[in-house]
């Protein structure tokens, strides 16, 4: 569906393709998040790297989610940077344990508006009020607003990028939806944020390539695009809500309000997870995306047919029997 038009260019060209700027207007403005400034990177981990390198310095500490994405916990320590643990609910994180993060020096928030991962939470208009105002203490701290789910999730956005902060970035990458091959984001923030971020990058790659922006802005405008995603948003909050369903049937509690992954408390990580390998399953023990909350197993549910659903809540109380009985958990 994308028509690219790859004429020459050199060094001078324009980074940002223009129409793709409109379409990412489009697409954020849609959801209320101001678009005032926006910008591309090469995926959001880029984006968020590439602010927390020019923001802070080693040894800064960052406010993360607990249990957060590990790939941004590890670039975190990979920066030299200290994660600061922020509980999360089904709501996201927790007000209180923000403001205890901030109050430790935190110079910067990392957060999930909605799918989150691996625990599901997702931003209610409440909860994103009560953080803006925790955050609005604090004015000169950086958020990092990453809404990776976005066109595949299945809840309303309440963006803290649209609650009057001074200092905020919202970005969504299209590799989650579009394909993995696409490393692309597209961001909207403040002015001041917008210009630090872009500054750095041309020092850089100095721009997405623009063939890739063609690409990106090929699908993004395309209606049968469009509605292959929207097909594969309701398919993933299937797949979610039956896991969780037979699960709560079987009287194990967890965690997915969004997203494609749920969240299992278990007392014992390792043979959660042996178990459930002995019977054809794959799970991530929590481990990797903890830094003090209880342990866990997280489920990908993107691949999960919901007629296996049944099949693996059982295999789970099964498991979940034998290492009670054999580790006492």
């Amino acid at each position: 569906p994308s028509r690219l038009a790859p004429g020459a260019r050199s060094h001078r060209s324009t980074p940002r393709l223009p129409r793709l700027e409109d379409a990412a207007r489009d697409w954020l403005g849609a959801d209320g998040v101001p678009v005032e400034h926006v910008t591309f990177a090469h995926g959001a981990l880029d984006l968020v790297g590439r602010l927390l390198s020019v923001e802070l310095r080693p040894g800064d500490a960052v406010a993360m989610e607990d249990p957060g994405y590990h790939h941004l916990l590890d670039l975190v320590t990979a920066l030299g940077l200290r994660s600061v643990p922020v509980a999360v609910d089904d709501e996201g994180m927790r007000p209180e344990a923000l403001r205890r993060a901030l109050r430790a020096g935190a110079r910067a928030v990392v957060c999930s508006p909605r799918g989150q991962n691996p625990y599901g939470g997702c931003f209610s208009a409440e909860r994103r009020a009560a953080l803006a105002d925790v955050l609005r203490e604090e004015p000169d701290v950086l958020v990092l607003e990453n809404d990776h789910a976005s066109a595949v999730a299945d809840v309303p956005l309440h963006a803290l990028g649209s609650a009057g902060l001074s200092r905020w970035v919202h970005v969504r990458t299209v590799s989650k939806f579009l394909g993995a091959d696409l490393r692309c984001a597209v961001a909207a923030c403040d002015a001041v944020t917008l210009a630090r971020h872009d500054g750095r990058l041309l020092l850089t790659s100095g721009w997405v390539s623009h063939l890739l922006q063609e690409t990106v802005h090929g699908l993004l405008t395309d209606e049968d695009t469009r509605a292959l995603v929207s097909r594969a948003r309701g398919t993933y909050a299937v797949r979610r809500g039956a896991l969780l369903g037979e699960l709560a049937a079987r009287g194990i509690a967890a965690h997915g309000a969004s997203g494609m992954n749920v969240w299992v408390p278990v007392a014992d990580e390792s043979a959660v997870v042996n178990g459930l390998r002995s019977h054809g399953w794959w799970v991530a023990a929590g481990a990797r995306f903890r830094l003090a909350s209880p342990p866990g197993v997280r489920i990908s549910v993107a691949g999960l047919e919901p007629a296996d659903a049944a099949r693996l809540a059982s295999d789970f109380a099964a498991v979940l029997g034998e290492s009670e009985a054999t580790y006492g958990g």
